[in-house]
């Protein structure tokens, strides 16, 4: 996966986070952002390794994010609470996989999407200058 696309998406998804905290409040913003929270993990991980699946990438940021909602168990220290959060919530173990899994879809099929460069080269090879597909 080229890395300026993955660029684009950290940037949409950190967005449509930053969009959802300021037009609602309560349940809605909380969840779509331990959603997106975890879309942005799963981001992340393509960008440090553009060739990993989407499947391991999605495992990866979704057991980041459990183990983070696990470690607030045990006390995450005050200078990272703004980003890692404070207190335990078990239906974020939820949304993060929901996060994880919205984020594998999408990539999935973008993948789906590209022509792999051995069809790209066979298609090429067999068409003739001047004539139309």
């Amino acid at each position: 996966m080229p890395r300026l696309p993955v660029l684009l998406a950290a940037l949409l998804t950190v967005t449509a986070g930053l969009g959802v905290r300021a037009l609602w409040d309560g349940p809605v913003a909380k969840y779509a952002g331990d959603a997106l929270y975890t879309m942005l993990i799963f981001v992340l991980v393509v960008l440090v390794w553009p060739r990993v699946r989407p499947a391991v990438a999605a495992a990866v940021a979704a057991g980041l994010s459990w183990a983070i909602e696990f470690a607030q168990l045990a006390g995450i220290p005050p200078a990272l609470r703004p980003l890692l959060g404070s207190t335990f919530n078990p239906p974020d173990l939820l949304w993060y996989a929901v996060g994880a899994g919205a984020a594998w879809a999408v990539h999935a099929w973008l993948l789906g999407r590209r022509i792999p460069p051995d069809r790209a080269e066979r298609e090429e090879g067999t068409h003739v200058k001047g004539e139309s597909r």
